[in-house]
């Protein structure tokens, strides 16, 4: 098997997926956030500058879901495959509130009819919760494995078997976490009156996501079975949850201090170091079997050809410092205060 600083292939496209997919949920997450807090403005006014603080960003921000399937799709195939057969329901349901979402954002003030903006209004505020609450039951179902059988196929229930327990208390948590984050960034973005809204709508937030990560992180503990393991095989990745724990508390504390751009720093690093301890926790395996462990999709047994990853590897060195810039240069040109004008939403 072919190695890059002495990594396997597998290996190394497993932290570029795992790279895309934080990204995105880093920064999407303070999109659908600052969306799940749309209905908590009462006026037309704070409902507009809320969306324009997300409006020339949260297109750009989509390119990390685009760029991360592409990559799953390209580097594992087979787990592709499973994942969207196994998880078909939550899927459709997730682009279809993704359509509605960006439906909303572009219609919500094509027209000044009362009705049609607070339509609009509920349609964003919806669909920006159930992305974030369907993000979090899907990484709830990873965690808890998958009735898969031999090939891989598929041997669970279809509509709603998705919404276990425990996937409920993952999306809650990914709710909350969320909601942390976009009101935080909406400090960053307002002032005034809005602004001081903001800031009592983020302490119930975070009692929000601090009672709801707790609870959620003490049923993984002891009902999630081989949770620890690698971390006894391994003392030395203690060092994750620790982290994540104290990112977890730097985020009210900063707050306190009304250092919001660090506190939105320490909450990205809260998403950050809790999608490594899933990444950690699971390597090798991409979807566990709950059936028997043998007919789990792994990184090598659903990984495409050697010259193929090496290929896109190359594709990934040239490509992400071009990503990097366009990021840079995106959030510097539009960094501020927001200030409405003729084109804004």
């Amino acid at each position: 098997m072919e190695t890059f600083l002495g990594i396997d292939y597998p290996t190394l496209w497993y932290l570029v997926v795992g790279l895309l997919f934080s990204g995105y949920a880093v920064l999407e997450g303070f999109d659908y956030g600052a969306g799940s807090w749309h209905l908590f403005f009462k006026k037309d006014l704070s409902r507009r500058i809320a969306i324009n603080a997300i409006g020339p960003l949260w297109d750009a921000n989509q390119v990390w879901l685009i760029i991360g399937g592409g990559a799953l799709f390209a580097g594992f195939p087979v787990m592709y495959a499973t994942m969207l057969s196994t998880m078909y329901i939550p899927f459709m349901l997730f682009l279809l509130l993704l359509v509605l979402r960006s439906s909303a954002i572009k219609f919500r003030s094509a027209e000044k009819m009362l009705w049609w903006r607070k339509t609009w209004d509920i349609v964003y505020f919806v669909s920006n919760v159930l992305i974030a609450f369907l993000l979090g039951v899907v990484l709830g179902n990873i965690l808890q494995g998958f009735e898969l059988g031999e090939n891989f196929s598929y041997k669970g229930g279809i509509f709603f078997s998705f919404l276990s327990p425990y996937a409920i208390m993952a999306g809650f948590t990914t709710l909350s976490l969320f909601m942390t984050q976009g009101a935080i960034f909406l400090l960053l973005k307002t002032e005034g009156r809005l602004h001081a809204r903001l800031t009592f709508l983020l302490k119930k937030g975070m009692i929000f996501f601090i009672s709801s990560f707790a609870i959620t992180s003490l049923y993984t503990l002891v009902f999630i079975h081989g949770v620890t393991d690698k971390f006894k095989e391994q003392p030395l990745f203690f060092i994750l949850p620790i982290l994540a724990f104290l990112a977890v508390a730097n985020v009210p504390r900063l707050v306190s201090k009304k250092k919001y751009f660090q506190a939105l720093i320490f909450s990205s690093l809260t998403m950050a170091f809790l999608l490594m301890l899933v990444a950690f926790q699971l390597y090798p395996v991409l979807l566990p079997s709950t059936i028997d462990p043998t007919y789990s999709v792994t990184i090598y047994n659903a990984a495409s050809s050697q010259k193929s990853l090496g290929i896109m590897l190359t594709m990934v060195v040239v490509g992400a410092p071009l990503l990097a810039g366009y990021l840079i240069f995106l959030y510097k040109t539009f960094n501020g205060k927001v200030q409405l004008d003729d084109t804004s939403y």
